[in-house]
């Protein structure tokens, strides 16, 4: 926790009532005391701990901007976006010190003598830079308006309430790891353990032990999970639900939960909304495998003509920081980039990614359709579908699969799974093996790498 002059606690903001007020005041103390105010930018580098959220309310009392850091990311990519956010403060906790001190020493810290840090306005709060599977990373700005909206809609969506208990698991530098369970936790008065990282056994060890109520799973962590040699014996009793999000979650991992007794619910949204825009809620997770939901309270949801999700709510981003593209249009709908689909009774399902979209001798093929069949198949641990050129068709589909250990590699096998469930425009044209697939810290695969590494690969086989 940051250690400053002993400030007379302020009333905690409604996204903290579960702290302690004199601990966020001591925060408070502690970056005015090196400098930081209304609208400075504050950057955060250590593993999840209760500090960051002390930070993060100790930011919106004295008006500035909590930055954290993906300490997955390269210091020359943390140096990237230090210097385009303008931050003028960078605090690291253990093990980051000697990541920080390099990153301090490359990185041009703004003066936070010199006021505001360019861009930021009054009421900012939240500044989210994207994982980047599709590009160079981009500053989402959160509003605390907006942050206290996704909260409100997340402890809605999930019935939080002061007998909910919360394992939290994922890394807060993203606002699923933040914002779907932990935040609403400490608003709710629940109770809320936090470990520094996710861990299996630790995670099966607290299960047991701890009893949570709920847990926010991506899909690397579900499988890790389900192939772990404790699933089998674990007591999941005490689960009422776990939540799950962040890409297009694979049937057979929910149906691996379903069958030990656990609802798999779902929170559908990106860095830039909040995330909470369109969820599956507890009680309806069991009749609605796989579907995303119904949109959350006070979010509109709109389709364009080619299936893409637009989404307005309160809980959107501001806009992209330092950018000149906003994010928003001039009504304040956002465009997801995602391609979903919008059931008779109202609730919705992700088809896939419009950048993802393979398009074929004019015909539109989308990646997970054929991801979701080959994970489920025996021996597969992880696969991935991208588009490379073709002379003929435009482009083509190739399926690129990590094995599990033991399990040799298969084509002939993957090839007639595919063709007896697939049209032959959809049928992967090449299959590659790898040992792993390039991923972001919340295991969404980045494709464009793969493409890239993919072309260099294809190019020398032919």
């Amino acid at each position: 926790m940051l250690a400053g002059a002993p400030d007379t606690p302020a009333p905690l903001p409604g996204f903290a009532r579960g702290l302690d007020a004199a601990r966020v005041a001591a925060a408070a103390g502690g970056l005015r005391a090196r400098g930081a105010g209304r609208g400075s930018i504050v950057a955060w580098l250590a593993p999840n701990h209760i500090a960051m959220i002390e930070a993060l309310a100790a930011c919106r009392q004295i008006g500035a901007v909590l930055l954290p850091l993906n300490w997955r990311f390269a210091a020359t990519e943390l140096v990237q976006i230090l210097e385009h956010a303008g931050a003028g403060l960078l605090l690291a906790e253990p093990p980051f010190e000697a990541l920080a001190a390099q990153i301090q020493s490359a990185a041009a810290l703004a003066a936070l003598a010199n006021g505001p840090a360019p861009g930021v306005e009054d009421g900012d709060l939240l500044l989210v830079y994207t994982s980047g599977t599709t590009g160079k990373p981009k500053g989402a700005m959160h509003t605390a308006t907006g942050v206290q909206a996704n909260i409100d809609a997340a402890i809605a969506v999930q019935d939080f309430n002061t007998s909910t208990r919360v394992l939290a698991t994922l890394p807060l530098f993203h606002v699923g790891g933040l914002c779907i369970q932990t935040l609403p936790a400490l608003a709710a008065d629940a109770a809320l353990r936090l470990h520094q990282r996710f861990d299996a056994n630790a995670w099966f060890d607290d299960v047991q032990q701890w009893r949570p109520t709920t847990t926010l799973l991506v899909p690397a962590v579900m499988r890790a999970l389900i192939d772990h040699p404790r699933w089998a014996g674990a007591d999941l009793g005490s689960l009422q639900f776990i939540n799950c999000g962040s890409q297009i979650v694979p049937r057979h991992l929910i149906d691996a939960f379903h069958a030990r007794g656990v609802p798999v619910t779902q929170v559908y949204g990106s860095t830039e909304t909040g995330p909470v825009s369109i969820a599956l809620r507890p009680r309806q997770a069991l009749a609605n495998p796989g579907r995303v939901g119904w949109p959350a309270p006070g979010v509109e949801v709109r389709l364009c003509d080619d299936g893409e999700i637009l989404l307005r709510a309160p809980n959107l981003m501001r806009g992209y920081h330092r950018s000149a593209e906003i994010g928003l249009d001039a009504a304040g709908w956002f465009a997801t980039g995602d391609i979903g689909a919008m059931q008779a009774d109202g609730g919705f399902e992700i088809v896939g990614r419009k950048k993802e979209l393979i398009i074929s001798g004019g015909e539109n093929i989308h990646p997970a359709e054929i991801e979701n069949l080959v994970a489920a198949l025996p021996g597969v641990a992880d696969c991935a579908v991208v588009g490379v050129p073709d002379a003929r068709w435009g482009e083509v589909p190739v399926l690129v699969v990590v094995m599990r250990p033991g399990a040799a590699p298969d084509s002939d096998g993957l090839r007639a799974a595919c063709a007896a469930k697939l049209a032959r425009f959809k049928q992967p044209r090449e299959i590659v093996f790898v040992d792993a697939l390039p991923k972001t810290a919340l295991g969404k695969v980045q494709k464009p790498v793969l493409v890239a590494a993919l072309m260099v690969s294809l190019a020398s086989r032919h």
